[in-house]
């Protein structure tokens, strides 16, 4: 089973490749991700998975809080992302709004006063 973990403070020049290297020597890595913006720049954080959860353990005693490219670099087991915006599910490429009150539902009832 795959382990995925974050890597954060991330010098801003780090690639994937590169991000990958350098965690292959712990492990077999499966993927490896860096967070950019819209503009491509980086976030400064991102994540990797490992194969194994031991070899995701020995990364991170490895590689946590150590010095890379000149910053000390974080590695910690990632969370699972969080909705933060629960009443908006995603349903046939429209967004259902069962917890909004859009314009549409406004204009019906302003229809059905008149």
């Amino acid at each position: 089973m795959n382990k995925r973990l974050h890597i954060g403070n991330l010098e801003y020049s780090i690639t994937d490749e590169i991000l990958k290297d350098l965690f292959s020597s712990e492990g077999n890595v499966t993927s490896s991700k860096v967070i950019r913006r819209l503009d491509g720049k980086s976030k400064g954080f991102g994540f990797i998975e490992m194969e194994t959860e031991e070899e995701a353990a020995k990364a991170i005693e490895k590689y946590d809080q150590t010095n890379f490219k000149d910053r000390t670099i974080f590695v910690n087991e990632a969370k699972p992302r969080v909705n933060r915006n629960p009443g908006f599910e995603k349903r046939g490429g429209r967004f259902d709004g069962r917890n909004r009150d859009d314009l549409n539902s406004k204009m019906r009832r302003l229809r059905k006063r008149f």
